[in-house]
């Protein structure tokens, strides 16, 4: 089984109920001679807190939730806690059903100390297996055993939308040459040593503001920034040691540069619709990519390699003012503002008639280089966005 996240969990949680189940179960047994007697039972709730490691609170409630013991901690007995209602607790939503024995809620945050915590339920039952009420003990996630299970990144494509207020105003901008854009080969070529020969292994270069933040394998838990007074300096490279290739890397070397001039590409393949910031790490292997309409995409190195710029700007592989330089830009941009702010689902219907060559009305007036313009802007929002049923 993949350590995923919520393998991770369970593993953990698998590790709490082991430790916990039993010791509860045998704690309960003791407990239904003195429920109606509170300093004994506040008394054994004492003793019971002093063999359960790791616990925060103790207590005792009734069949309905309602707390007969004080809360036992470390500091001794809260008696203001005795009638608390804890009946609509997270941690008591399961106990109601009558063949559940035993507990452990999901994490939630404490009401008291704001910290995330789970609380460990025990049925207290008679001789005749009647219910009588319920051992609670909360536990601190800090102070809790914890397993060396470590989930690992999912390897499928994942796409995050942005804020759409920049989804809106996506046609009403256009790219403006940074300091980076105007050096970009140097500058990727700055990174391609960093990465190959410098032990730098993790990468994040926003291009619109002319910045990058590096990782190094000697220091991995510190971020260094450059700007482009760094990174326009080659000197950049004789401030770092010289490192083999890291051991770890999944990425060949000879694919970095591949991977970096793929970011240029992308950069500036189109004036609206381009990238605005990216990310790459050898050792898993995964590409960040966050275009000019917040929306964001993390995959992996040989899927992002394999994906020409025909897929993310739905044909578009060079500036649209070279290939459309006898074109009404200006006009069918707001025509495609127009219909664009209509919403995707109603986008994606348009682009479903044009590709089947459909006679759409609001666009009969066009030539069909004029129809071709408009749905290859559409088709690169979509594309980009993969967004079915939210507004642009």
């Amino acid at each position: 089984m993949p350590n995923t996240l919520k393998h991770s969990i369970h593993a953990q949680r698998v590790i709490l109920k082991d430790l916990l189940a039993n010791e509860l179960n045998h704690h309960a047994q003791f407990i239904p001679p003195l429920m109606d007697d509170i300093d004994l039972l506040d008394k054994h709730l004492r003793y019971i807190f002093n063999s359960l490691d790791h616990s925060k609170y103790v207590y005792v409630l009734d069949d309905k939730g309602i707390q007969l013991s004080s809360t036992i901690n470390r500091f001794g007995a809260d008696s203001e806690a005795i009638k608390r209602d804890r009946s609509q607790r997270p941690y008591m939503q399961h106990m109601y059903d009558e063949s559940i024995n035993f507990n452990l809620s999901q994490a939630y945050i404490s009401r008291n100390k704001k910290r995330p915590s789970v609380t460990a339920t025990q049925t207290i039952r008679n001789k005749d297996g009647q219910r009588l009420g319920y051992l609670g003990v909360d536990f601190d996630l800090r102070e809790l055993p914890h397993s060396d299970v470590i989930y690992e990144e999912p390897s499928q494509w994942r796409q995050i939308k942005g804020d759409p207020a920049i989804r809106q105003g996506l046609f009403t901008q256009e790219r403006v040459e940074s300091l980076m854009d105007k050096h970009i080969d140097h500058v990727l070529s700055v990174h391609e040593a960093l990465i190959v020969d410098q032990g730098v292994h993790h990468i994040q270069t926003h291009f619109s503001s002319s910045r990058s933040t590096i990782w190094h394998t000697d220091d991995p838990y510190v971020y260094r920034l450059l700007t482009m007074d760094e990174l326009s300096n080659t000197n950049i490279c004789l401030a770092y040691p010289r490192r083999q290739y890291f051991d770890r890397a999944t990425v060949p070397k000879e694919l970095v540069g591949k991977i970096l001039r793929q970011f240029k590409a992308l950069r500036f393949a189109d004036e609206t619709i381009y990238l605005r910031s990216a990310s790459f790490n050898i050792v898993n292997g995964k590409v960040g990519l966050n275009f000019s309409c917040d929306g964001t995409h993390y995959l992996n190195y040989d899927e992002f390699l394999d994906k020409g710029l025909e897929f993310w700007f739905g044909g578009a592989a060079f500036p649209q003012a070279t290939m459309n330089a006898d074109l009404d830009t200006h006009k069918l941009d707001e025509i495609v503002e127009t219909l664009a702010l209509e919403g995707c689902m109603k986008v994606n219907k348009l682009l479903h008639s044009m590709e089947r060559e459909e006679t759409v009305e609001s666009l009969a007036s066009l030539t069909l280089q004029e129809r071709d313009y408009v749905y290859s802007e559409l088709k690169s929002v979509m594309d980009v966005y993969e967004c079915q049923a939210c507004d642009i």
